[in-house]
């Protein structure tokens, strides 16, 4: 099988609430998301979708994704989608770094693979590993009376986790983070997640005030050498995200103790193939993982749920429903949340069948067109 056309749309997503609110000031209000489609000579076609958290949170940014297919897409014409491990190599060779690119080129070509086996890409990352996969809601930052109040609304939808936006003002966190975990039902987790917003002696002063609560802190500081300094000062749970990029970053991180969890993103780590190495590394060491992406619609949350599906419970802390914090539909078969779990789609590949009226004109078609 052969690569013969790679094809890629711009499309916007807007938000339900209005507005996604992080640490430093940082906002979004639409979403720019990029779909790929990868056509094979068998007529088998893969779709994948990146969609940057804008081009603050981490460095990636959704003009990069398209700029960066234009220059490796024709590279990729010819080669076998479904020798995974070929492509990725190829993809290293040609353009050094910018994994964020290489993930929907991947994760079509995993969804290649599932549709060629016949099998849904949750058995070809591990089988499937649970029945329902838990969810958390992201909380925009806000005043705290505001985000507690999110609290209670999304807790109403059927979600028992929650992951607060911080990462700004000290007091004003602290004050967030009391509110917040003062509104949580029994049983309910908070993940007070600050995006690498704090300074050394900022995250000081919140990990020492909230010390007698029950709450994850997740990315205190912009560094890894910051929030390893801050995991020695707490006994709160630390989750490492954005300084968790590749196997070597996360092997340090497990030879120096640097956290109790790490959040997965799929598009960080340049798709599904390295995602899957991440998760299993992260399971041989004992760490669970949170597994998400950057961000996305329909497509980009089959994809997480695939990963998080092939996870057993015990290492998959939660995942997130990206397709329901947007106003608009990309795909049909796409997951849906039944009182705050989702589950992979059970159809070969993705399992998820795009809706090409919404995606609107190709902003780039290489070789065949799809």
């Amino acid at each position: 099988m052969k690569i013969t056309g790679i094809t890629a749309w711009q499309v916007d997503l807007p938000l339900r609430e209005g507005r996604y609110a992080w640490s430093d000031g940082n906002q979004v209000t639409v979403f720019d998301a990029t779909v790929v489609a990868v056509a094979t000579d068998a007529g088998l076609v893969g779709h994948a979708e990146c969609t940057p958290l804008g081009a603050a949170y981490l460095p990636a940014y959704a003009g990069g994704v398209r700029a960066g297919l234009a220059e490796l897409a024709p590279r990729l014409i010819g080669l076998d989608p479904t020798d995974l491990g070929a492509l990725n190599r190829h993809m290293d060779a040609t353009l050094r770094g910018h994994p964020y690119v290489k993930a929907p080129l991947d994760i079509a070509c995993w969804d290649i693979l599932g549709q060629l086996a016949g099998l849904p890409v949750c058995k070809l990352l591990g089988g499937s590993a649970q029945d329902g996969i838990r969810l958390y809601r992201a909380i925009s930052q806000d005043t705290p009376e505001r985000m507690a109040a999110s609290v209670a609304r999304y807790r109403a939808e059927g979600y028992r986790a929650f992951q607060l936006k911080v990462g700004g003002d000290a007091d004003a966190d602290i004050a967030r983070i009391e509110a917040c975990r003062a509104a949580l039902a029994p049983g309910e987790v908070l993940d007070a997640d600050a995006n690498t917003g704090w300074t050394m002696h900022e995250a000081a002063r919140v990990v020492a005030a909230v010390a007698p609560l029950d709450v994850y802190i997740e990315q205190p500081c912009p560094s890894y050498r910051e929030c390893l300094s801050i995991r020695r000062r707490t006994a709160r749970p630390l989750v490492l995200d954005e300084v968790i990029t590749d196997a070597e970053t996360l092997l340090r991180a497990v030879a120096d103790d640097a956290m109790d969890m790490v959040n997965l993103k799929i598009s960080k780590v340049g798709g599904l193939t390295r995602a899957r190495l991440l998760r299993d590394l992260c399971m041989a060491a004992g760490i669970p993982m949170i597994i998400e992406d950057t961000w996305g619609g329909d497509i980009a949350t089959a994809a997480i749920a695939h990963l998080a599906q092939s996870t057993p419970a015990e290492f998959c802390f939660a995942a997130t429903d990206f397709n329901s914090y947007g106003t608009r539909r990309l795909a049909d078969g796409a997951p849906a949340r039944v009182e705050g779990r989702m589950t992979a789609p059970a159809g070969p590949g993705l399992g998820i069948t795009p809706l090409r009226e919404a995606l609107g004109a190709p902003v780039l078609v290489v070789g065949e067109a799809v």
